[in-house]
């Protein structure tokens, strides 16, 4: 076996022959280790899955109680056939896992989805040194750079305090797993009421009952009369402009999202204000991130990834670009629920 066939890509997923396990596979399999919980990473009808302890109750949550689940603890090491495999913190959400591969002292490391910037709720990202890293490239191009995640939720609070004087109802779109609850950890929650999408509130009941995170929420009430005159409203961008959002009167909206970044990306998706907020790396973070590797080879993933990879290439990378069916935070916004 060259050292290029450590993992391959195939139609179903990242496989790695020897062992016969798929990593984040897009297609049932028999067994199937996953880096984290969104639906563009675990997709249900696989034999086997095993994750990090931590995105255990999420994947039960979202694929079935009855799956067929380990979860392993960060560090530990699990051998397959011969081939050590090894979980560490990806930063991108509660339970994500960068999967370690090693086989005859050759080192491969599965970023998933991952960001640099400690959020408060998830483990931070960690780098593993390798000898190739898999890495997305979600917001690859120098204009995503991200402020400080204080000031940006700063910023979400001051907003939601200036509506809430005005007696108006704050209602903002955020992802059910990842954003929801970074913004829920981040923000100024003395300043009124918190109320969530039912998709938010149950996977916030989810992780709560696991022990995974602690900020008490309310669930948006059929009773039209509840007053939501000074709250904050957090919905999956499916709740805006619909029926579920007609309750809400007099309401200011606005979007966390990294693509926020963009000229005229509040107008597209029709809100007030918009937060430039992501899970995923900005451009400095995957730089960052990719050069404490210490990896010589880069295989790039979804986003940007064929001019991330001419761009990683004069760098002095030996870098290729790979097709998946991951897609990121562009997966969130079509799915509505990620």
């Amino acid at each position: 076996m060259s050292s290029e066939d450590l993992l391959i890509f195939t139609k179903s997923g990242i496989y790695c022959k020897i062992a016969d396990v798929y990593i984040d596979p897009w297609r049932p399999v028999q067994r199937a280790i996953i880096t984290h919980g969104h639906s563009d990473h675990a997709r249900p009808g696989s034999k086997s899955y095993i994750c990090h302890s931590d995105s255990v109750p999420i994947l039960k949550y979202r694929l079935g109680k009855s799956i067929n689940i380990r979860g392993e603890s960060f560090g530990n090491t699990f051998s397959v056939n011969g081939v050590n495999f090894s979980l560490y913190p990806a930063g991108h959400i509660i339970g994500s896992a960068q999967i370690r591969v090693e086989y005859r002292g050759e080192v491969w490391v599965v970023s998933g989805d991952y960001k640099v910037q400690h959020d408060n709720v998830c483990q931070p990202f960690e780098p593993i040194t390798c000898n190739t890293f898999i890495t997305e490239s979600t917001f690859g191009l120098p204009v995503y750079q991200w402020k400080p995640l204080y000031e940006t939720c700063k910023n979400i609070s001051d907003w939601w305090a200036e509506n809430a004087k005005q007696k108006r109802p704050t209602i903002l779109t955020a992802y059910s797993l990842g954003k929801a609850q970074n913004i829920l950890q981040n923000i100024d929650k003395s300043i009124g009421p918190i109320y969530c999408h039912g998709a938010i509130q149950k996977t916030n009941q989810v992780l709560m009952e696991a022990g995974l995170f602690d900020v008490k929420t309310l669930e948006v009430s059929e009773n039209t009369a509840t007053d939501y005159t000074n709250a904050l409203i957090l919905t999956p961008p499916s709740g805006l402009n619909s029926s579920w959002s007609n309750k809400f009167k007099h309401a200011v909206t606005g979007s966390a999202s990294g693509w926020m970044m963009l000229r005229g990306m509040r107008r597209r998706r029709n809100v007030d204000k918009g937060f430039v907020l992501s899970d995923h790396a900005d451009w400095n973070g995957l730089n960052t991130a990719i050069k404490a590797t210490g990896a010589s080879r880069v295989i790039v993933t979804h986003g940007y990834q064929d001019t991330y990879t001419r761009y990683l290439s004069e760098q002095g990378y030996q870098a290729q670009s790979e097709k998946t069916l991951f897609e990121g935070e562009q997966f969130a916004i079509q799915n509505q629920e990620s």
